[in-house]
């Protein structure tokens, strides 16, 4: 298996300028890789850092030492140093982020966010209509709200909207930050599915999961990152 993610030797500390400039260490020593096909699974208690090693991952976070490559286009952009422009294009093509909420746009159709990925990527808007669908159908969102802007739906359908929209048009590199809290066990074992799937069409997965039997059975391998933590995270 070819790797997408190499991590060598990362690092993060916050500085608390309210509290007089107090350097909070949270990861250190971070080293590890991911190939096609796996879906490695991080574990270990809250505020061990889970979160903060994704957001590092994505370029939300700066690292405070250490690399972060990401297999891009036939090159390895490491997200730590690289331009911001560059990082940018890493996300549009091979890197997503994939959590349980939704960032709520007004006036868009649950439809129509959903297949606006595809439609990035080329695809006809029909087809990319159909495709949407099928994929609302397949986690449960009634039909009849295909076509209204999910700022009204409840916590959970906004959710598996999101869900929707980011397994759609699944990327060489996934991200995966807690996408089945919440969710019933039916919805559960959708995700689940989705995730095997992406996995088995070549992609890299990372993911966070708080559900024992979701993270059985999405792992192909699982780190302990209380090994990598310095000190507790705030």
């Amino acid at each position: 298996m070819s790797e997408l993610v190499r991590v060598t030797r990362v690092g993060k500390s916050f500085t608390l300028h309210n509290q007089g400039g107090v350097c909070l260490p949270v990861l250190g020593g971070v080293s590890f890789s991911v190939a096609a096909g796996e879906c490695l699974v991080l574990h270990g208690p809250s505020g061990a850092g889970k979160s903060t090693l994704l957001r590092l991952l994505y370029g939300n976070y700066k690292c405070s030492e250490g690399m972060i490559e990401i297999h891009h286009q036939g090159r390895w952009v490491d997200i730590a140093s690289a331009d911001p422009r560059d990082v940018l294009d890493v996300r549009r093509q091979t890197l997503s982020y994939v959590s349980q909420f939704l960032r709520v746009i007004p006036r868009v159709s649950a439809l129509d966010i959903v297949k606006e990925p595809l439609v990035t990527r080329g695809m006809a808007a029909d087809l990319a209509s159909k495709r949407a669908a099928d994929m609302l159908a397949r986690l449960n969102i009634p039909e009849r709200l295909w076509s209204l802007a999910p700022a009204t739906f409840s916590g959970g359908e906004q959710q598996r909207v999101n869900i929707a929209r980011s397994f759609i048009s699944v990327t060489p590199v996934m991200l995966l930050d807690e996408p089945t809290a919440s969710l019933d066990a039916q919805n559960r074992d959708v995700v689940v599915s989705l995730i095997e799937e992406a996995r088995k069409a070549g992609s890299a997965l990372i993911g966070i999961f708080h559900d024992e039997h979701v993270r059985e059975r999405a792992s192909t391998r699982r780190m302990d990152i209380q090994s990598f933590t310095v000190a507790e995270a705030a």
